[in-house]
């Protein structure tokens, strides 16, 4: 195996007497899609603050592309692209200008500058909108723009922060279609997400944060099955949760959520033919899935952001 252009060991974070980040390890290889899922508040953000020497830790190190952070960040992050939650384009400048200007931070030669930006046009699909200002695009439009932008400098290593929040399917669409793009070409990927389908989709291997600490770690499809029975039927309607009572033995796991009861099980056949004999519910019969396991691990409760 490579070397990894990322490493983070024993990372630990605290604000006041909370711990956001507690004992996080973690190494992403050369043309690998690492995600990070997570509730809100589980460390996500502050451990990419951290990586990019935004954040300093209070125990554990970085490194990137053996460069220890954040004593070298300035250095490393020549070769590392960014995509925060929020858009940060600049909003007096088009969208030609916001690559350009970003550009010259890195110190790239105007030639190199002015050589790439067509071709991110085009990657972001936004060849039609290069004179046009960012209050000019829709969201999808903008989140394009700002992977095209966290490329101008070519790098191998990109830090992207839940990236498709907020965009329709169409744009996710798009955005996966280039983000596999950037991963065939041997880039690697550190993804925070809240889409488990995406999730799923992109990542090599997933790591799954609570309360700032690890509590798992594994492909998607391992993780599911380490943790998950392989059937889920969802039972929706007013007579659910009656017939949970009734039909729980038929289940390894049942757990409700309003009107809707879950049954987890290796072999729906028995539950599927008693809920055909009734006709007061309506049921859904599904793999588990990377949904499921987010809320095993984590929980259905709604989590404050932190």
């Amino acid at each position: 195996m490579s070397q990894p252009l990322l490493r983070v060991s024993h990372l630990i974070k605290k604000f006041g007497d909370a711990t956001v980040v507690d004992d996080l390890s973690l190494e992403i290889q050369p043309g690998e899609c690492l995600g990070v899922i997570g509730p809100n508040g589980a460390g996500k953000t502050t451990t990419i603050r951290m990586c990019l020497g935004l954040t300093g830790p209070d125990a554990g190190s970085i490194e990137a592309f053996g460069l220890p952070i954040p004593q070298r960040a300035r250095e490393a992050k020549n070769r590392i692209g960014v995509v925060t939650q929020f858009d940060s384009l600049d909003p007096d400048f088009t969208c030609a200008e916001n690559l350009r200007v970003y550009g010259s931070y890195f110190g790239l030669p105007k030639a190199t500058i002015e050589e790439r930006i067509p071709k991110l046009l085009a990657f972001a699909h936004l060849q039609a909108k290069a004179a046009a200002k960012p209050g000019e695009l829709s969201g999808g439009m903008k989140r394009r723009l700002s992977l095209g932008r966290a490329l101008i400098n070519d790098p191998d290593l990109l830090l992207l922060d839940e990236p498709t929040t907020g965009l329709d399917p169409q744009a996710r669409h798009l955005m996966w279609e280039r983000l596999q793009d950037l991963l065939k070409q041997g880039k690697a990927i550190l993804l925070t997400t809240h889409f488990m389908d995406e999730a799923e989709r992109l990542c090599d291997r997933l790591i799954v944060l609570d309360h700032g600490r690890k509590i798992a770690e594994g492909t998607p499809r391992g993780l599911i099955r380490e943790h998950l029975e392989t059937d889920v039927v969802e039972v929706y309607g007013e007579g659910a949760a009656v017939l949970a009572a009734a039909h729980a033995a038929l289940a390894q796991r049942v757990e409700a959520s309003g009107e809707t009861v879950f049954f987890y099980l290796h072999d729906a056949k028995p539950l599927l033919a008693a809920l055909a004999q009734n006709h007061s519910v309506r049921y859904l019969h599904r793999p588990a899935n990377l949904e499921d396991l987010f809320l095993k691990l984590t929980g259905r409760q709604i989590r404050d952001d932190a």
